[in-house]
């Protein structure tokens, strides 16, 4: 199935396009953690985008706490992603285009993270199907929102605040949450790849495999967890020389079972300071 954008277009603000950011993948539900949804808003955040994951996906209804938080980061600029779980293939092409249809009417996402997508050859050709069914939703949506647009109606979605001016939104975008290295293949599907999510200790002695240099740092991102915060610098360096352009690393951990993905870092600030405008890379 032919594409209907080309994948390597991710949308990055301006003033942060071409050097590294961060991609957030996700925090809590926005009722216990308003902290850190707030903290997305901030627009001197050098933010390539951020996953909103409802209930394990969309849910089953809108939610006004998820609504009022994707209203507040479009109104930012942010490009917001719906979570939908592949399960490393295991579900169902329905399956995730109901979710999808639910993220796109309820919350006007910007594209979607794939977390857990296969990385395998042999997975290569129903992923493909999978992300072009996605990407004609996303320009499908945007057409209709367009149309009610030009006919001075408000568009459609309970996301939108009556009366309000539309910000400009990011062109839809596809990020597959591998989370190692897959198939080189994949790359010509995605606009981002993320090619390592793990703790510290195995990232320090990760390595990128050579067809990853062909291609330029913002199709990659590397999510990391259990960094301490006098290690932060070689963390960045890490990634640099892996060539990727987006991360999100945070001293939080896995022990336990706990999600280390759901609270800010203890070093928000410190990251956000050496990732900001004017830091040179």
């Amino acid at each position: 199935m032919p594409h209907l954008m080309s994948p390597g277009t991710l949308p990055l603000p301006a003033e942060t396009a071409g050097r590294t950011g961060l991609g957030v993948p996700g925090w809590a539900h926005p009722m216990v953690a308003p902290q850190e949804w707030a903290a997305l808003a901030d627009p001197d955040l050098p933010l390539h985008w951020a996953v909103l994951d409802v209930a394990g996906g969309p849910g089953a209804r809108p939610d006004p706490y998820c609504l009022a938080s994707a209203d507040r980061l479009h109104g930012a600029g942010v490009a917001v992603l719906g979570r939908l779980d592949m399960r490393d293939g295991a579900r169902s092409f329905g399956e995730l285009v109901s979710d999808a249809h639910r993220y796109l009417d309820w919350y006007r996402v910007d594209g979607f993270y794939l977390a857990h997508c296969p990385g395998g050859p042999a997975q290569l050709a129903d992923v493909e199907r999978t992300a072009a069914t996605l990407r004609a939703l996303c320009v499908q949506q945007r057409r209709r929102r367009g149309r009610h647009a030009l006919a001075g109606g408000p568009p459609p979605g309970p996301a939108v605040h009556a009366g309000a001016p539309a910000p400009p939104r990011p062109s839809p975008a596809l990020v597959f949450g591998h989370g190692s290295h897959p198939h080189p293949g994949y790359a010509d599907l995605a606009d981002q790849l993320v090619t390592f999510c793990g703790g510290w200790p195995d990232y320090r002695w990760s390595q990128a495999p050579e067809w990853t240099a062909s291609l330029p740092a913002e199709r990659f991102c590397h999510l990391v967890h259990s960094v301490p915060r006098t290690h932060i610098e070689e963390a960045l360096r890490i990634a640099r020389w892996q060539g990727a352009g987006t991360v999100y690393f945070t001293d939080r951990c896995a022990r336990g079972g706990r999600n280390p993905w759901e609270a800010l870092p203890g070093y928000w600030d410190e990251i956000v300071s050496r990732l900001g405008p004017g830091v040179s890379e």
